[in-house]
């Protein structure tokens, strides 16, 4: 049986999260001898674009180009999603899990009859059963969790899964798809998006500041370290509150959770509903005057001194490195 992924756009771009899923589903079908990996792509995307998620391990993508599907309605990519299953003879679906992918695979599991498992951090156990590891209480645990249906849904935690990415182009069909007026009854009227050459929640490295910048004027230091890593800016949720960034840079339980690869915090003190929206970051580095700030118990690493002092020489080492 074939696995089906669905994958999501932003821009006509697919998502880095959307790849290692097809990644995960890829290493599943080693593991397991189902297959082919099939993904599902929705709204208008560019051909060479498509193609390209072979490279992370498809060997065909279904297109449905259809133009009210950019907007992201979830009841109408459900109704797509759901199609496209049962037209490959998928029994095991694989997506990001993502405020949209959270919101379809909900209603998927209904439509298609199969356990639903979300924050997914590795490949399955399959002796004595079909048994996944999945991240619970905002990292700071794990479940397993055993699915005994025929039909499966597997959410993939992002940065969980290294993307591959030396597969071939992948085969690219055109896919029609019937969908209820209904699914489009809602509307999406307006979208407020974040702004920047990486955003927040596809970024690799991400580089936050806190109240201990002392003011939005300071922030300079920060944006200029990012972009010499190619990173994207986040803050603390104070930052966000008394106006200093705008919100959808806040970074936090109440805000963006982020797992990237490495995690910059400058003069965060590191409150709980911090440390719960990035402690599945990779690596965390700490940097922070207070010797004592509770941000550098959960640190990788950790530097204790004045960022105005520490950043802007470390942005400038790591630019003659670079």
């Amino acid at each position: 049986m074939s696995i089906l992924v669905y994958v999501e756009q932003a821009a006509g771009k697919i998502k880095k999260t959307s790849l290692e899923a097809v990644s995960y589903a890829y290493a599943l079908a080693q593991k397991t001898g189902e297959g082919p990996v099939v993904a599902i792509a929705l709204g208008t995307i560019e051909l060479q674009e498509l193609a390209s998620v072979g490279e992370a391990g498809a060997s065909k993508v279904l297109h449905a180009s259809d133009a009210r599907l950019n907007a992201g309605v979830i009841q109408a990519h459900a109704s797509a999603v759901a199609q496209a299953f049962h037209s490959v003879g998928a029994s095991t679906l694989i997506l990001a899990k993502s405020s949209l992918g959270d919101a379809v695979a909900a209603r998927l599991a209904i439509k298609l009859d199969a356990a639903l498992v979300s924050n997914v951090v590795e490949l399955p156990r399959l002796e004595g059963g079909f048994v996944v590891k999945r991240s619970i209480y905002t990292g700071k645990a794990f479940a397993d969790t055993t699915i005994t249906t025929a039909n499966k849904i597997l959410a993939i935690k992002k940065n969980a899964v290294d993307q591959k990415t030396e597969g071939p182009k992948a085969q690219v069909e055109p896919f029609a798809v019937s969908i209820p007026e209904d699914d489009f009854a809602s509307k999406i009227t307006a979208t407020e998006q974040a702004t920047g050459e990486v955003l927040l929640p596809e970024a690799d490295i991400v580089v936050s500041g806190g109240r201990g910048m002392k003011g939005p004027e300071n922030w300079g230091m920060i944006e200029d370290l990012a972009k010499t890593l190619g990173a994207a800016t986040g803050c603390s949720k104070p930052v966000s509150d008394i106006g200093w960034r705008p919100h959808h840079e806040h970074v936090g339980q109440t805000g963006v959770k982020v797992a990237p690869t490495l995690y910059i915090a400058i003069g965060i003190s590191g409150a709980i509903q911090h440390l719960a929206g990035v402690n599945s970051s990779k690596c965390i580095v700490v940097i922070n005057k207070d010797a004592e700030a509770p941000f550098f118990k959960a640190a990788d690493y950790g530097i204790v001194g004045d960022a105005f002092e520490i950043v802007p020489q470390l942005t400038a080492e790591l630019r003659a490195a670079l």
